[in-house]
């Protein structure tokens, strides 16, 4: 608990600080557990509840780390437009066991989707083919 009493003293003064509390929890600890949101709550002076109505509302967050790459798909009306959910089979069967894909909505590219997301890095204008390939690739 060491780790989240150092990630909540970061936000120290804060306005509002679950939100960016939680991101940082999951980033370093790889999930956010109920031991994780008890002890949150207890340091915000929050019910646990809230916590984990917060945890729980957003699919950011999980309460087990899963250790397998990440692929986000953005799947919003301007992707769709564009072809994104005819792209998702082959992304999954690229995908396998070994890479997550996960749906978002709205990477903030619209005018060049369908987009994905792997960490920090976007990429624009794909097709089929180059969706598979970051998947591999991830």
């Amino acid at each position: 608990m060491d780790r989240i009493d150092e990630i909540v003293s970061r936000h120290a003064g804060r306005e509002w600080p679950l939100l960016p509390i939680l991101h940082d929890v999951q980033a370093e600890l790889g999930a956010i557990d109920s031991a994780a949101e008890a002890r949150i709550a207890q340091l915000l002076n929050l019910t646990r509840a809230e916590v984990h109505g917060v945890v729980s509302f957003y699919h950011d967050f999980s309460a087990t780390p899963d250790p397998r790459p990440v692929v986000q798909v953005c799947r919003a009306e301007a992707c769709q437009s564009r072809g994104v959910e005819a792209m998702i089979p082959a992304a999954r069967a690229a995908a396998a066991d070994r890479v997550r894909i996960e749906t978002v909505y709205c990477l903030g590219l619209c005018s060049v989707g369908p987009n994905a997301r792997i960490g920090d890095e976007l990429h624009a204008r794909l097709d089929a083919d180059a969706l598979a390939r970051l998947v591999e690739q991830a």
